[in-house]
């Protein structure tokens, strides 16, 4: 695992947002962000979530939407976050990586572009 620096904003005010060191999570679905800094920001939950923790744990969580921006890497894209406890840490996962069109290369420890692959087919008259 790697971390990079992520900025985080209210998508409905971008003024009030917070930057944060966050670990590259491939194995998380949901990219984790303490409570109390969403909670800060201004950022409101919409959903609530069942999750598997990483110790087997079962757990639901508050989800909402806020904007992030990645380190090195172009957009400020709309990904949705955990309200995680208070002194979690703070965790990148799939659904980002997936939303600004990345991988991860383990070996080199760094984010990559990957090209979308758009499936669907053309219908016949």
């Amino acid at each position: 695992m790697f971390r990079k620096k992520v900025k985080v904003s209210n998508s409905k005010d971008p003024n009030r947002f917070f930057e944060e060191e966050f670990w590259v999570d491939t194995g998380a679905l949901y990219s984790f962000v303490p409570e109390d800094y969403l909670e800060r920001i201004g950022v409101e939950p919409s959903v609530k979530r069942n999750l598997i923790l990483a110790d087997g744990r079962q757990d639901t969580r508050l989800l909402g939407f806020c904007d992030f921006q990645i380190e090195g890497l172009e957009g400020n894209i709309p990904c949705p976050v955990i309200f995680a406890p208070k002194g979690s840490l703070f965790l990148l996962g799939a659904t980002a990586l997936e939303n600004f069109g990345i991988e991860v290369d383990p070996i080199q420890k760094k984010l990559k572009p990957i090209l979308a692959i758009i499936g669907g087919f053309l219908a016949s008259q």
